[in-house]
Protein backbone atom coordinates (compact mmCIF):
# COMPACT_ATOMS: atom_id res chain seq x y z
CA UNK A 1 0.00 0.00 0.00
CA UNK A 2 1.39 3.04 -0.75
CA UNK A 3 -0.09 6.75 1.01
CA UNK A 4 0.77 10.46 2.02
CA UNK A 5 3.67 10.47 4.69
CA UNK A 6 2.82 12.42 7.85
CA UNK A 7 5.51 13.84 10.51
CA UNK A 8 4.06 10.37 12.51
CA UNK A 9 5.92 8.17 10.35
CA UNK A 10 8.67 9.74 11.36
CA UNK A 11 10.50 7.31 13.22
CA UNK A 12 9.94 4.69 10.69
CA UNK A 13 11.34 6.50 8.02
CA UNK A 14 14.27 7.22 10.04
CA UNK A 15 14.78 3.73 10.90
CA UNK A 16 15.20 2.87 6.55
CA UNK A 17 17.51 6.36 5.75
CA UNK A 18 20.12 6.05 8.99
CA UNK A 19 21.01 3.17 7.70
CA UNK A 20 21.79 4.79 4.67
CA UNK A 21 23.35 7.57 5.96
CA UNK A 22 25.81 5.55 8.65
CA UNK A 23 27.00 2.82 5.66
CA UNK A 24 26.53 4.48 2.20
CA UNK A 25 27.60 7.55 0.39
CA UNK A 26 24.00 7.25 -1.49
CA UNK A 27 23.61 9.63 1.32
CA UNK A 28 25.72 12.40 1.88
CA UNK A 29 24.63 13.08 5.34
CA UNK A 30 26.51 12.30 7.51
CA UNK A 31 25.64 12.41 10.99
CA UNK A 32 22.57 10.09 11.91
CA UNK A 33 18.76 11.84 11.81
CA UNK A 34 16.53 11.83 14.82
CA UNK A 35 12.69 11.31 14.45
CA UNK A 36 12.28 15.12 15.19
CA UNK A 37 14.24 16.44 12.97
CA UNK A 38 12.91 13.84 9.89
CA UNK A 39 9.11 14.92 11.07
CA UNK A 40 10.16 18.54 10.69
CA UNK A 41 11.20 17.36 6.83
CA UNK A 42 8.30 15.56 6.20
CA UNK A 43 6.60 18.47 7.64
CA UNK A 44 8.47 21.02 5.52
CA UNK A 45 8.23 18.64 2.41
CA UNK A 46 4.29 18.46 2.74
CA UNK A 47 3.64 22.15 3.45
CA UNK A 48 5.69 23.41 0.40
CA UNK A 49 2.96 21.62 -1.61
CA UNK A 50 5.20 18.91 -2.26
CA UNK A 51 4.55 14.89 -1.95
CA UNK A 52 5.99 12.43 0.55
CA UNK A 53 4.49 9.26 0.29
CA UNK A 54 5.73 5.77 2.13
CA UNK A 55 5.06 2.07 1.21
CA UNK A 56 3.74 0.07 3.76
CA UNK A 57 3.43 -3.62 3.98
CA UNK A 58 1.81 -5.32 7.12
CA UNK A 59 1.78 -2.33 9.31
CA UNK A 60 5.09 -1.05 8.26
CA UNK A 61 6.89 1.59 6.32
CA UNK A 62 9.22 -0.71 3.62
CA UNK A 63 9.83 2.33 2.05
CA UNK A 64 9.39 6.10 0.83
CA UNK A 65 9.52 8.65 -1.53
CA UNK A 66 9.55 12.52 -1.86
CA UNK A 67 9.69 15.48 -3.80
CA UNK A 68 11.59 19.01 -2.69
CA UNK A 69 12.18 21.93 -4.51
CA UNK A 70 15.11 21.87 -7.77
CA UNK A 71 15.89 25.09 -6.40
CA UNK A 72 14.67 28.34 -4.38
CA UNK A 73 13.81 31.18 -6.86
CA UNK A 74 10.36 31.17 -8.36
CA UNK A 75 11.65 30.19 -11.98
CA UNK A 76 12.30 26.98 -10.45
CA UNK A 77 8.64 26.40 -9.04
CA UNK A 78 8.06 23.32 -11.88
CA UNK A 79 10.94 21.48 -11.26
CA UNK A 80 11.44 19.18 -8.62
CA UNK A 81 14.08 17.15 -6.83
CA UNK A 82 12.81 13.30 -6.17
CA UNK A 83 14.23 10.81 -3.82
CA UNK A 84 13.47 6.93 -2.96
CA UNK A 85 14.49 5.37 -0.01
CA UNK A 86 13.87 1.16 0.50
CA UNK A 87 14.17 -0.45 4.20
CA UNK A 88 17.86 -2.60 3.57
CA UNK A 89 16.88 -5.85 2.18
CA UNK A 90 13.74 -5.08 0.39
CA UNK A 91 15.36 -4.17 -3.17
CA UNK A 92 14.32 -5.77 -6.23
CA UNK A 93 10.74 -6.52 -5.13
CA UNK A 94 9.10 -3.89 -7.34
CA UNK A 95 8.35 -1.50 -4.15
CA UNK A 96 10.82 1.23 -5.62
CA UNK A 97 9.69 1.17 -9.25
CA UNK A 98 5.69 1.70 -7.54
CA UNK A 99 6.72 4.58 -5.03
CA UNK A 100 8.75 6.23 -7.44
CA UNK A 101 5.69 5.92 -9.97
CA UNK A 102 3.28 6.63 -7.44
CA UNK A 103 5.45 9.75 -6.89
CA UNK A 104 5.98 10.96 -10.51
CA UNK A 105 2.08 10.46 -11.31
CA UNK A 106 1.69 12.69 -7.97
CA UNK A 107 4.19 15.30 -9.04
CA UNK A 108 2.55 15.89 -12.73
CA UNK A 109 -0.91 16.32 -11.15
CA UNK A 110 0.81 19.14 -8.82
CA UNK A 111 1.75 20.72 -12.18
CA UNK A 112 5.02 19.93 -11.87
CA UNK A 113 7.28 19.71 -15.57
CA UNK A 114 10.21 18.12 -14.78
CA UNK A 115 11.69 16.33 -12.11
CA UNK A 116 15.47 16.06 -11.48
CA UNK A 117 17.28 12.77 -9.68
CA UNK A 118 20.45 12.98 -7.93
CA UNK A 119 22.37 9.61 -7.76
CA UNK A 120 25.66 9.33 -5.69
CA UNK A 121 27.69 7.33 -7.95
CA UNK A 122 28.35 4.32 -8.30
CA UNK A 123 24.80 3.22 -8.11
CA UNK A 124 23.73 0.85 -10.53
CA UNK A 125 20.70 -0.34 -9.04
CA UNK A 126 19.34 3.47 -8.77
CA UNK A 127 20.64 4.40 -12.52
CA UNK A 128 18.77 1.13 -13.24
CA UNK A 129 15.51 2.13 -11.43
CA UNK A 130 15.58 5.73 -12.86
CA UNK A 131 16.46 4.65 -16.64
CA UNK A 132 12.73 2.25 -16.29
CA UNK A 133 10.62 5.05 -15.37
CA UNK A 134 12.20 7.06 -19.28
CA UNK A 135 15.00 9.49 -16.73
CA UNK A 136 17.55 10.80 -19.08
CA UNK A 137 21.70 11.02 -17.30
CA UNK A 138 21.79 14.71 -18.38
CA UNK A 139 24.87 15.82 -15.97
CA UNK A 140 27.81 13.95 -14.21
CA UNK A 141 29.19 16.33 -11.18
CA UNK A 142 33.00 14.41 -10.45
CA UNK A 143 34.26 14.49 -7.02
CA UNK A 144 31.49 17.10 -5.32
CA UNK A 145 31.10 14.86 -2.18
CA UNK A 146 33.62 13.59 0.50
CA UNK A 147 32.53 10.49 2.27
CA UNK A 148 34.27 7.51 4.72
CA UNK A 149 37.31 9.19 3.22
CA UNK A 150 36.99 9.36 -0.46
CA UNK A 151 35.61 11.43 -2.91
CA UNK A 152 32.31 10.91 -4.62
CA UNK A 153 30.39 11.68 -8.32
CA UNK A 154 26.78 12.59 -8.34
CA UNK A 155 25.64 11.91 -11.41
CA UNK A 156 21.75 13.77 -12.42
CA UNK A 157 18.87 12.41 -14.55
CA UNK A 158 15.64 14.14 -15.32
CA UNK A 159 12.36 13.16 -16.51
CA UNK A 160 9.79 15.81 -18.59
CA UNK A 161 6.68 15.01 -16.44
CA UNK A 162 4.59 17.53 -18.53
Amino acid sequence: MIRPATPDDAAAVVAIYNHYVATTSISFEERAVTPDEMAQRIGDVLAGGLPWLVHERDGRVTGYAYATKWRARSAYRFSAETSVYLRHGQGGQGIGKALYTALLDELRRRGIHMAIGGIAQPNPASVALHESLGFEKVAHFKQVGRKFERWVDVGYWELRLG
